[in-house]
């Protein structure tokens, strides 16, 4: 997975905390079995930052956990085709995620877990996202979702 990592918060993201973020996405990529050269990239950010992109985009004027921006989606209304020979060797962009480092700590508190796996639940929720798996369609995928989500999480180890 070419992973780029952007960090905006005012402290800083520990360098433990991106490693982390980057093995779990690894793993997360290759438990689905997308390609190596798979693209995508995190930015951290504050509630302040999160909360404009948030009203901006979704018309929620509030602070949120975790914010992705698929690149390609089901609902695609002019997709790019490639042949098969030029798909297998372009890398793809699978799109953007944003998390608040200040939620991460919030809910990791509230949920009485640990820093860690707060990121690692919101970086591989906002992955699924990207490889357009929702849980707002109905109950069907949400359980569908949240079900990889565990799988993925517990066979890392970031467990509850």
């Amino acid at each position: 997975m070419d992973l780029a990592i952007y960090d905006q918060t005012e402290k800083g993201v520990s360098e433990a905390h991106l490693k982390l973020v980057q093995k779990v996405l690894d793993y997360a990529g290759s438990y689905l079995k997308l390609p190596d050269n798979t693209e995508m990239s995190v930015t951290f950010v504050n509630n302040a930052e999160i909360q404009r992109i948030n009203k901006e985009y979704r018309g929620l004027d509030k602070a949120t956990d975790v914010i992705s921006f698929a690149l390609e989606d089901d609902d695609d209304d002019f997709p790019i085709v490639f042949d098969e020979e030029m798909s297998a060797e372009l890398a793809k962009n699978i799109g953007d995620i944003f998390v608040s480092v200040d939620k991460v700590a919030e809910q990791a508190d509230f949920l009485e877990h640990s820093f860690e796996r707060e990121l690692g639940f919101l970086v591989v929720h906002g992955f699924l996202h990207l490889n357009n798996y929702d849980h707002m369609r109905g109950d069907a995928e949400e359980k569908e979702m949240f079900g990889l989500q565990r799988e993925i999480l517990d066979s890392y180890g970031l467990t509850r």
